[in-house]
């Protein structure tokens, strides 16, 4: 699977936020999921593991996931193509917002009306 298949589950989106604040083992994100059965948290690792969005390692015991950055490349690049529409959209948002906030300056106040 791709990242973009593996990215299509909110429980690996979920998985991924919670690995961009640090390393975690499988035990501590298990314990974000409880409706998530650990057959199944292990279905949605291996799946990230193979997307290449994720890396485990065995410290003792123990599997410690982190994410894999350069994974979101294929995204990043992705996303990358729409980038200038936002900005071009975004940009036409904050005129109209700054042309509204003028002209709503502009507008008499009723009197005996109180701000609330």
């Amino acid at each position: 699977m791709d990242a973009f298949g593996a990215l299509a589950d909110p429980t690996r989106r979920e998985l991924l936020d919670l690995l961009s604040r640090g390393e975690r083992t499988a035990g501590e994100l298990g314990s974000v999921f409880p409706s998530v059965s650990q057959p199944g948290l292990s279905r949605h690792l291996r799946v990230l593991r193979e997307a290449g969005l994720v890396r485990a390692r065995r410290q003792s015991r123990h599997r410690i996931y982190s994410l894999r950055s350069e994974g979101l490349a294929p995204v990043d690049f992705w996303i990358s193509k729409y980038r200038g529409f936002w900005e071009t959209e975004l940009d036409a948002l904050e005129s109209f917002l700054d042309a509204q906030g003028r002209a709503g300056a502009r507008r008499p106040t009723r009197r005996g009306t109180r701000d609330r």
